[in-house]
């Protein structure tokens, strides 16, 4: 349960972090347009410091630590998430400077989609499994 919530509340300082440079990157830079720094602060806040409260509370409720899966869901989820909203930063910092990653960003942000899928599809094994194992127990 500690690591579940200290994962959280690492997340929130970057989450955090995240949203502070979006601002002055963007004020620094002069720069009122679109851009996809904001979208990595929320993905932060919301796919890493709230989903990793959730599974505290699935944690206490279910044992989720224990499946045989989730250390791979662990690394898999967190590596995807982490891939992920560094794209968007990659992304945005490119917008605000006005550089052209055009395709190569949009391939690497695909693969870390497909990453961070594949890490979600984990966490539900988890926890239907889980919650299979305690309505039997019951």
């Amino acid at each position: 349960m500690k690591k579940l919530m200290n994962t959280a509340f690492i997340y929130t300082i970057i989450a955090l972090t995240s949203g502070v440079f979006y601002r002055e990157f963007t004020k620094i830079n002069d720069y009122t347009g679109k851009t996809s720094l904001g979208v990595a602060h929320v993905h932060l806040l919301a796919l890493g410091s709230l989903m990793f409260l959730i599974l505290v509370l699935f944690e206490k409720e279910f044992k989720i630590t224990k499946n045989k899966f989730f250390s791979k869901f662990y690394i898999i989820y967190n590596a995807g998430l982490v891939f992920m909203t560094g794209m968007f930063i990659w992304r945005g910092v490119d917008q605000v400077l006005g550089l052209n990653g055009g395709a190569m960003i949009s391939g690497i942000a695909g693969l870390s989609h497909i990453i961070f899928t594949v890490g979600i599809i984990m966490m539900f094994i988890v926890l239907r499994n889980e919650v299979i194992k305690a309505e039997e127990v019951k």
